[in-house]
């Protein structure tokens, strides 16, 4: 839970630092602006078990994401940060695991927002590390079906996954092909890199 909260006062920080056209720029996210991304980290904060249900169920699962973004479509980018601020502590849905559902989630996304505004960061090893460990059993995320039959060995901090052709790279690249982002593909090495490739595509 500490972690999760570390991550998100680093990405109000972050959000802080962005003009208006950096707010309305696309994410890593098909079809979300960095605006959209930041609702959707914060869109289930205040949801009860009930209010979580009945998203999922109007939004049939695989659309119940947009229906958060869409409900906090008319906040400007400074009330949504004000929103952050005030939801640092997971709570909710994100609250689930510890807080970890919250730092998953947390983490990617912050990524999603900086690599298409070409503003990296280097994310703390000890928060990476957990997110990594976590990330490839998480169904969710569908990591277990992109790197089934592969060994994943980051480069930078001490994290390996799996067994089968490598695949080497930062921890950070690596996470991001996990989570389905195939921009990363070209930072990534070995001989099971394009095995990964193929399923990123």
């Amino acid at each position: 839970m500490s972690m999760a909260h570390d991550e998100r006062a680093d990405l109000a920080a972050f959000l802080a630092t962005l003009t208006p056209q950096q707010w309305a720029a696309p994410s890593l996210c098909d079809k979300w602006t960095v605006k959209d991304v930041v609702a959707h980290v914060v869109s289930y904060e205040e949801l009860s078990k009930w209010g979580v249900a009945k998203r999922l169920i109007k939004g049939r699962f695989v659309n119940s994401n947009q229906l958060g973004v869409d409900a906090f479509s008319g906040l400007t980018p400074d009330q949504l940060m004000d929103f952050l601020k005030d939801h640092l502590v997971p709570r909710g849905l994100t609250s689930g695991f510890g807080g970890m559902i919250a730092l998953v989630d947390g983490t990617v996304h912050h990524q999603d927002l900086r690599r298409p505004l070409g503003l990296p960061r280097s994310i703390p090893t000890e928060r990476l590390v957990a997110v990594l460990q976590r990330v490839p059993s998480n169904p969710r995320l569908g990591a277990g079906r992109r790197i089934r039959g592969l060994r994943l060995r980051a480069t930078d901090v001490d994290w390996t996954h799996g067994d089968g052709a490598e695949v080497t790279g930062t921890g950070e690249a690596l996470l991001m092909a996990m989570t389905g982002r195939p921009s990363v593909i070209n930072e990534l090495d070995g001989p099971g890199q394009p095995a990964l490739a193929n399923r990123l595509r």
